[in-house]
C-alpha cells in the first residue's frame, strides 16, 4: 500500500484564460471603472487629485506610489489605458485572482518605487501605464518560467499586436513617463519569475510505500 500526496495544481500556473472567465471579467471592469470614477472626481471636485502621484525622491511624495496608478492627467490619458488595463489584466488571472493580486502588487510597489527614486525632479507621476506594461512583461515572460507552450504562443501574438507600446520604454517623448513603463516591466518580469518559482515549488513529492503489519 502506498501513500500519494495530493495532485499538484501544475495545471494553474499554465493555463492561458482565466478559469472563471466572468469573475475575471468582473474584476477587470471594476477595477476600469474605479479609475473612470477617481478621474471624475478630479473634475467634479476642488483641488487638484493628481497632486497626488509620485514626487520623485521627496519623502513626502512618496505615498504617490500607492496612489498615482489611480490618477490620470485627464481624460485623454486615461482613455489611452483603457484598453491595455482591461486585456492584460483579464488575460493576467489565467493563474487565479488570488495570484492575480500578487503579480499586480509587485508590479504596482516596484514599479512606483522605480519612479520615485529615478523620476523628474520636478513633475508629478500619475497614470496607470506602469501596471499595463507590467502586465503586458509578465504576459510575455511567464510561459518561459513556466515552460508553457500555450503561454508562449499568446506572449507572440501579444508581442505582434501590441510591439507599439515598446516605444514607451524610450525616452524622447514629452510628458510620458518612460520610467514607469521600464520599472512596470521590469516589475512584471520579476512579478513572473518569483510565481513561477513559487509554482515549482509545489510539485509533488514522490509516493511514500506504506507497511501494512497484521
Amino acid at each position: 500500500m502506498s501513500t500519494l500526496n495530493p495532485a499538484p495544481e501544475t495545471d494553474a500556473a499554465k493555463r492561458v484564460l482565466p478559469p472563471k472567465p466572468k469573475a475575471a471579467a468582473l474584476v477587470a471592469l471594476s477595477f476600469t471603472l474605479l479609475l473612470y470614477l477617481v478621474e471624475l472626481a478630479d473634475v467634479i471636485l476642488p483641488g487638484d487629485l493628481d497632486q497626488g502621484g509620485i514626487h520623485s525622491r521627496a519623502l513626502s511624495g512618496l505615498d504617490g506610489v500607492l496612489f498615482a496608478p489611480l490618477l490620470h492627467a485627464g481624460w485623454s490619458h486615461l482613455f489611452a489605458n483603457t484598453v491595455p488595463v482591461l486585456l492584460f489584466s483579464f488575460l493576467a488571472m489565467a493563474a487565479g485572482i488570488g495570484r492575480f493580486a500578487l503579480v499586480t502588487a509587485i508590479i504596482w510597489v516596484v514599479s512606483g518605487l522605480g519612479v520615485w527614486l529615478v523620476g523628474p525632479a520636478n513633475g508629478v507621476t500619475v497614470g496607470a501605464s506602469g501596471l499595463a506594461f507590467g502586465w503586458l512583461a509578465y504576459l510575455l515572460v511567464r510561459g518561459i518560467f513556466n515552460r508553457a507552450a500555450g503561454q508562449i504562443l499568446v506572449a507572440v501574438v501579444l508581442l505582434g499586436v501590441w510591439s507599439g507600446m515598446l516605444a514607451g520604454l524610450l525616452p524622447g517623448n514629452p510628458g510620458v513617463s518612460w520610467q514607469g513603463h521600464v520599472f512596470g516591466a521590469l516589475a512584471g518580469v520579476l512579478a513572473a519569475w518569483l510565481t513561477g518559482r513559487t509554482g515549482k515549488s509545489r510539485k509533488a513529492e514522490p509516493a511514500v510505500p506504506g507497511n501494512l503489519e497484521g
